[in-house]
């Protein structure tokens, strides 16, 4: 299964937020049924990693995505995008077939 990769610009704002709250900086990407468009990404900060974690690591910060989550974001990239719009994590998922405006949901 293809690995995850978490941008630099990801790593570091995890790092912050992580910082701010005094909490290890553990990045944890599941993915819900719902939104608009089938499924939809959730992030949290996660306390520690999981026996059956896929863990991904850019400059010390891990991303932490569950056994059945990785079967629908294999080969994704998450990013950190700041814009006019605001700024959020944004998944680029491969495997989607679909997706939303607000780049938080996508069908397969």
């Amino acid at each position: 299964m293809q690995a995850l990769i978490l941008t630099p610009a990801a790593a570091q704002r995890v790092a912050w937020i992580a910082q701010r709250q005094s909490k290890p900086a553990l990045l944890r990407l599941s993915v819900e049924g719902g939104g608009c468009s089938g499924f939809q990404y959730k992030f949290d900060l996660a306390e520690a990693e999981e026996a059956d974690d896929s863990v991904s690591e850019t400059d010390g910060v891990k991303l932490l995505v569950d056994p059945v989550s990785l079967e629908l974001i294999a080969g994704s990239t998450v990013d950190f995008v700041e814009s006019l719009g605001g700024a959020a994590f944004k998944v680029e998922n491969p495997q989607a077939a679909s997706g939303c405006g607000c780049g938080s949901s996508f069908g397969i």
